[in-house]
């Protein structure tokens, strides 16, 4: 029995080995949870009534445990990398099946596909055609290769301080090229259907006090705006306060000629003077802000903490591309180990419950770092020690047992 105990001993100890050599080996894989080797003593069933006289019979490997430890955290240079900080995995696309990593080293393929290193697609929430994150479903990741399409302006948002104590100008027909028919004077560019920029130029002329005519031109050379042939606006009026009373909403709405395609059509156009003041100080702009945009290129791409992808273009302003996704168990250490910092989702894990990142169980996500291996060398040295003596132990078992039955045997 006793070389049956001893060599029970032997392949718990080797198999320690293994497991203390695996996580020494994977000391810089990302997102590496370490392993531990766990045991249990074995009796003969045949003996299990002699309480008083029990002898065991060895031991075996019960369990081969991955400790879901967090990892440290470090920062990287790629914007793609991602760690997790709490619970929850990436959910990755394998022949059609959904597989599980805490491995956050992404990068686009030659189609913009969101791949890790062995070309597996990260899964999550894409946009929909309104550029809105569509939740209805998982789907691979991709970073877009087109260029943006062009928005066409529809607004101009301005707001100004015209001078009160400024005079009514000198020549009293209004002339875009005249600077002595006007007071003040500012330009905005706006953009056509196809992106186009076109300037609109904008004049302040006082008629008197708490009274002022707006007019506008647009192109080269400068032709009036409609509707009117003029280029005329409007009048916006103020009270003894200096607060803008009409018109009321405080929109002009005019036509940019042949600033829709270049052709003859026209642009369409609303001038907002909400906040416009008449007080007794220089002139001044508080707010000169079209809408629209030109085509856009991607530039670059940034991740935010709820796994949102923002895509950075050109003269605009941020635009969502997708979000990722985490998967959490109720038991991570039931998950399937596939290799290759993949995990299957098995009946002891139960199934995969998805959410955005930050939402109930699932921990946040952070973009350009990466979890590190869990795994502390100097820790896992001492257990090399430590399994390395229980197997020579055993070793001696075995050649002491050796060493009585060869006495036995010359009696």
């Amino acid at each position: 029995m006793s070389y049956a105990t001893a060599l029970s001993g032997l392949a718990g100890a080797s198999i320690d080995l293994d497991v203390v050599s695996n996580n020494i080996a994977n000391a810089n894989t990302v997102g590496y949870k370490e392993s531990r080797a766990e045991f249990a003593d074995m009796y003969a069933s045949a003996m299990t009534t002699a309480v008083n006289n029990q002898i065991g019979i060895g031991t075996r490997v019960s369990n081969i445990h991955q400790i879901f430890t967090q990892g440290t955290i470090t920062t990287t240079d790629n914007s793609l990398d991602v760690a997790i900080n709490g619970n929850g995995f990436f959910a990755l696309s394998k022949n059609g099946a959904t597989v599980y990593s805490r491995n956050g080293q992404f990068h686009p393929d030659q189609n913009g596909m969101i791949v890790n290193a062995d070309g597996l697609p990260l899964m999550g929430y894409a946009v929909n055609s309104d550029g809105v994150i569509d939740k209805g479903s998982i789907v691979p990741l991709q970073i877009p290769r087109a260029d943006l399409a062009p928005t066409p302006s529809k607004n101009i948002a301005a707001a100004f301080n015209l001078n009160s104590q400024d005079p009514v100008p000198k020549t009293g027909t209004f002339s875009a090229s005249d600077p002595t028919s006007y007071n003040f004077s500012t330009t905005a560019s706006v953009y056509d259907s196809l992106g186009g920029a076109h300037d609109v130029n904008l004049y302040f002329v006082k008629n008197a006090v708490g009274s002022w005519d707006v007019y506008g031109t647009s192109g080269s050379p400068a032709a009036p705006v409609g509707p009117g042939p003029t280029g005329l606006l409007g009048t916006a009026t103020f009270d003894t306060s200096g607060n803008l009373t009409a018109p009321n909403p405080a929109q002009f709405a005019f036509n940019i000629p042949n600033g829709a395609d270049g052709g003859a059509t026209t642009q369409s156009l609303t001038l907002d003077l909400t906040g416009t003041t008449q007080y007794g100080q220089a002139f001044g702009i508080t707010k000169l802000t079209p809408d629209g945009s030109p085509a856009g290129q991607l530039q670059s791409y940034t991740i935010g903490s709820d796994g949102t992808i923002t895509g950075i273009y050109p003269n605009r302003s941020a635009q969502p591309i997708g979000q990722i996704v985490l998967a959490d168990f109720t038991d991570p250490d039931g998950l399937i180990n596939l290799g290759g910092n993949l995990f299957g989702q098995s009946a002891s894990s139960g199934v995969a419950q998805i959410a955005t990142p930050g939402s109930t169980n699932h921990g946040d996500v952070q973009g350009g770092a990466l979890e590190g291996s869990t795994v502390d060398l100097t820790t896992e040295l001492v257990h090399l020690i430590t399994a390395q003596r229980n197997y020579q132990a055993n070793s001696q078992s075995i050649k002491t047992q050796q060493t009585v039955d060869q006495t036995l045997i010359n009696i």
